[in-house]
């Protein structure tokens, strides 16, 4: 992928910058956001509970949020990585040893991030505390991918879209598909 020059500069130094912020918080919490986000436990979880706890409409929140997450993970992981080859950050650029052994799949998108906000997205019109909730998770996941040296911040970004777009299909096919019969 040809990312134009000054968004590839403003990109790889903001990767530098995320990646070395270095406290006390990001050393702790930014690698277990990692570890609970991989294979989309985090959002399996709260889908669940929610399923549990929310009755009527916790069980529609959960679902939708697990429909959009599906969809998005077939468009980022499924569709754009297949199009779309470009290399993660150099491991060099991570200064700390939370650099994960990274797959050989394209860096763009963040199916994480896609995964993330598809789920969040669609959670917040059924049930928007429950969505509410599920934001800060989200936003950790997005930071996190970039911290570990997994993503650059435009790829969470094409994530973020591909999220908020899954989330939006969800939404509207089933209503279209209705108003067409």
């Amino acid at each position: 992928m040809r990312v134009p020059t000054g968004l590839q500069g403003h990109d790889h130094r903001l990767t530098r910058r995320i990646a070395a912020w270095d406290s006390p918080v990001a050393r702790r919490l930014l690698p277990a956001v990692e570890e609970t986000a991989e294979h989309t436990k985090l959002w399996w979880v709260a889908a669940l509970g929610m399923a549990a706890r929310g009755g009527r409409r916790g069980r529609r929140a959960a679902a939708s949020g697990v429909l959009a997450m599906a969809v998005a993970e077939l468009l980022s992981n499924g569709v754009a990585k297949q199009l779309v080859e470009r290399r993660r950050p150099p491991a060099e650029w991570i200064p700390h040893g939370d650099v994960m052994d990274r797959p050989d799949s394209s860096s763009f998108p963040s199916g994480h991030t896609a995964a993330a906000v598809a789920f969040t997205a669609a959670v917040v019109p059924t049930w928007p505390w429950a969505g509410a909730a599920c934001a800060a998770p989200a936003v950790l996941v997005a930071v996190a991918r970039v911290h570990s040296g997994a993503h650059y911040p435009s790829d969470v970004a094409a994530g973020a879209v591909i999220g908020a777009a899954s989330a939006a299909l969800v939404r509207t096919v089933p209503r279209f598909l209705s108003r067409r019969r």
